[in-house]
């Protein structure tokens, strides 16, 4: 691990003190690349210089895209480890020193904002899908215990009528049995069948409270 991953990288780049450079030009572009090419050799001092020139760039970048100043400094931090760890790459044919950091920057407060939208929208995903067991849950509950609560009022009911009502309404509705069939294993006529159960369906009715 190099000596800038890990712990406070900014507080390690600004506590770095600048030695004598061994390569620098005159323009200003051309000495970020001195620098920077310097650090790719593994100049932490060189390292600390450039992070002085391009650290309030990089910042401004972050913070137009992430809006958030705590969130900012962690992404600035995470720019520079990655310029540090890239610096050997830099190709100055292919862009100015200020342009690599800046669309470093970009890129990773682009990152970060994707990175937090997705956690939200996973949390409300997580949220919703609770939410939408539950109902379903409750719902179930509820159906299970009003169907209990409609079968032990029709076993109350089915007790107050008469042993021949209800056997003949048990056969005829609980057992599927047609009136002819009722009447063959009760070995009674089919009317006196037919007679047995609309007198047991009346009752029924009254004691269920059914409105007709």
């Amino acid at each position: 691990m190099s000596a800038f991953e890990g712990g406070d990288v900014l507080r390690r780049l600004r506590s770095i003190g600048g030695g004598p450079r061994t390569e620098q030009a005159d323009e200003p572009g051309d000495a970020l690349a001195g620098l920077l090419r310097e650090a790719g050799r593994g100049d932490q001092g060189a390292f600390g210089e450039l992070y002085d020139q391009v650290s309030a760039l990089a910042h401004g970048v972050v913070l137009k895209v992430v809006r958030d100043p705590a969130q900012t400094e962690e992404v600035v931090q995470e720019v520079f480890v990655e310029l540090w760890r890239l610096a050997p790459r830099y190709d100055a044919s292919k862009g100015s020193v200020r342009s690599w950091v800046a669309t470093l920057a970009h890129r990773r407060a682009v990152d970060r904002v994707r990175s937090e939208q997705s956690a939200r929208d996973r949390a409300e995903r997580d949220a919703s899908s609770i939410v939408r067991d539950h109902d379903a849950v409750a719902d179930t509950v509820t159906e299970q215990l009003d169907a209990d609560l409609d079968r032990a009022r029709v076993r109350r009911s089915l007790a107050r009528l008469t042993d021949r009502q209800r056997e003949a309404v048990e056969l005829a509705y609980f057992g599927g049995y047609t009136y002819r069939e009722v009447g063959a294993l009760l070995d009674v006529p089919e009317g006196t069948v037919k007679t047995r159960i609309r007198d047991g369906l009346i009752r029924l009715r009254d004691e269920l409270g059914v409105v007709t």
